[in-house]
């Protein structure tokens, strides 16, 4: 999986593209942990790039959530694809992971 990162002010944009597997997990957590130490309070991940998410992909995502959230943030998912969106229907977790069409969509969410 390839990560870029994009920041607007305490919104941390990381756009994800490839495949999220568990061998993914430490760039990822890097990243995100590297956002919010420069002061992301919330993390949008652009998921318009991602062909598949495993397990190990969606338990940081959750995981990522609950760090935002403990610091009062909140985690905002862009256009899964149609394989990501029924990853996360099949797991219930389209009602946990909050997405959106668009990146103005996701932001607008969040204040």
């Amino acid at each position: 999986m390839k990560i870029s990162a994009q920041e607007f002010e305490h919104i941390a944009v990381l756009t994800l593209s490839g495949e999220f597997t568990a061998d993914d997990l430490e760039s990822f957590r890097r990243e995100s942990e590297e956002r919010i130490r420069a002061g992301a309070r919330h993390i949008v991940l652009d998921c318009q790039h991602l062909e598949f998410i495993d397990s190990g992909g969606l338990e940081a995502c959750l995981s990522l959530q609950e760090i935002v959230g403990d610091q009062g943030g909140q985690l905002r998912l862009i256009a899964p694809d149609e394989t990501v969106a029924t990853i996360l229907q099949l797991t219930r977790l389209d009602f946990a992971l909050e997405a959106h069409e668009s990146l103005e969509r996701a932001v607008r969410s969040l204040r």
